[in-house]
């Protein structure tokens, strides 16, 4: 049993349908990608680590593999079409399918909170570059497996910031909220084709990865507005995440899923 108020137990989150399903999660070196690529090995399914630091990637795949998981950690940079195009022929010729796309890489722990008409043009254009068209290249890439296979499950990872309007990062959150949009219009265009797209919107999630600009007394703040009074982990993405990629979640496709504690609702 977990205690009160803590995460859930990764291995209490159980879908036996995504076994041998093969999952690509960008961004899966650190943080959030990090607990669902050994959320998703843990399921059975075979996991693609894609990701641009290639040492955390390496270490992340070390982590599945020790638990007997199935993974392959590919180097690649989402803002680049070269790139994620190895990528995808990569996994496609490792596994012979591609089944699940989590678009989890983005810009924001690094990013300074500051009026938006401070923010400098080159840090607006990197957070779209990689925010918006990453997924969006992802996405693009991943299509023809998935056609070919009527069946496909693309995870747009956004922000609960949206509906809150955060102040203080206008490109991150211009950048989540395309997300939300490019999803829903993705929805339309692929459920002939057997494809769902979805977006997830963790709330503040706190993982191991420093946030210089979030003090302790705004991390107060933060978890005084949500329902449940605790702060966030990785692990209360986990059971969203399982899923909108199996087989459960066949008939959502278009949605918004929050999973912020209830700091909104939408």
């Amino acid at each position: 049993m977990n205690a009160p108020h803590s995460s859930p137990d990764l291995t209490n989150i159980v879908f036996p349908g995504l076994k041998d399903r093969v999952v690509i999660i960008t961004g899966a070196g650190q943080g959030i990608g990090r607990v669902f690529a050994k959320a998703f090995a843990l399921a059975g399914a075979n996991v693609v680590i894609a990701e641009r630091n290639e040492a955390t990637a390496a270490a992340v795949a070390a982590e599945i593999l020790k638990a007997d998981g199935k993974v392959l950690a590919v180097t690649t940079d989402v803002a680049d079409p070269a790139s994620v195009a190895e990528m995808v022929e990569l996994a496609a010729d490792e596994y012979g399918r591609i089944d699940v796309l989590i678009n989890n890489a983005g810009i924001f722990s690094t990013l300074e909170m500051r009026p938006f008409e401070q923010i400098p043009l080159e840090e607006w254009d990197q957070v779209l570059r990689v925010n918006v068209t990453g997924p969006f290249l992802c996405a693009r890439a991943v299509l023809p497996a998935m056609r070919k296979a009527k069946w496909g499950r693309i995870i747009n990872i956004a922000s609960g910031a949206v509906p809150l309007g955060r102040p203080g990062y206008l490109h991150y959150i211009a950048s989540k909220s395309a997300l939300i949009g490019m999803s829903r219009s993705m929805a339309r265009e692929l459920g002939p084709d057997g494809i769902t797209v979805n977006s997830l919107l963790p709330g503040a999630t706190f993982t191991e990865i420093e946030r210089k600009t979030v003090t302790p007394a705004q991390k107060e703040r933060i978890i005084a507005m949500q329902c449940i009074p605790r702060a966030e982990t990785p692990e209360d993405l986990v059971g969203s995440a399982l899923f909108l990629a199996s087989e459960a979640s066949a008939f959502v496709t278009g949605q918004v899923i929050n999973a912020d504690g209830g700091a909104t609702h939408t």
